[in-house]
């Protein structure tokens, strides 16, 4: 037996089982008296109804109660929330215009030198100004780490002496660097 000949078996049994289905429910319905067939059709509808309210429009409607009654709440969190942001906002900008001073400087200095790879650098603290010392340090590492330490701490460089060796690339170094905000 082929596909096609499938197909119009199963869509002939289908359609005999709906054509027996129907025939009956007519049965069915004939043997009814008006009265009945009244009391039933009101019976069914009042069913479909109860079923309609009890599925759709009764959850339906709860929901929006209860979405209604933590409506006033979600709004108070949204705002509470919204007042954090712009705080932490405001608080951000302020905190990244602060630099270190004195030994918080020294401090945050030695730590950004030994991240970027130069432990032996020496650091000393001359008042408000920090001195960097270094001895046979590589100038590129030495540049990408003050541009760092210049974003991160706002600090400027007030001095510096440095030294070409005979390697490429290295130099001996001093530099005094001070807060932005100290003159």
């Amino acid at each position: 037996m082929d596909d096609q000949e499938r197909i119009v078996k199963t869509s002939d049994s289908n359609g005999a089982w709906a054509q027996a289905l129907s025939e009956q429910w007519s049965n069915f319905w004939e043997a009814r008296t008006a009265r009945e067939q009244g009391l039933l059709t009101w019976g069914g509808a009042l069913l479909a109804v109860a079923i309609g309210y009890s599925v759709l429009w009764q959850p339906a409607s709860d929901g929006r109660a209860r979405l209604r009654e933590s409506l006033p709440g979600l709004q108070r969190g949204l705002a509470q929330m919204t007042a954090q942001a712009d705080e932490a906002r405001a608080l951000a900008g302020a905190a990244a215009s602060v630099a270190p001073g004195g030994q918080a400087l020294k401090d945050a200095l030695t730590a950004s030198l030994s991240d970027h790879g130069m432990p032996g650098a020496q650091v000393q603290l001359i008042g408000t100004t920090a001195q960097v010392e270094m001895k046979n340090a590589s100038f590129p590492a030495w540049s990408a780490w003050l541009d760092d330490v210049r974003k991160q701490y706002k600090v400027q460089v007030v001095e510096a002496h440095i030294t070409a060796l005979k390697a490429d690339g290295q130099v001996d170094l001093t530099a005094s660097l001070q807060p932005a905000n100290a003159r």
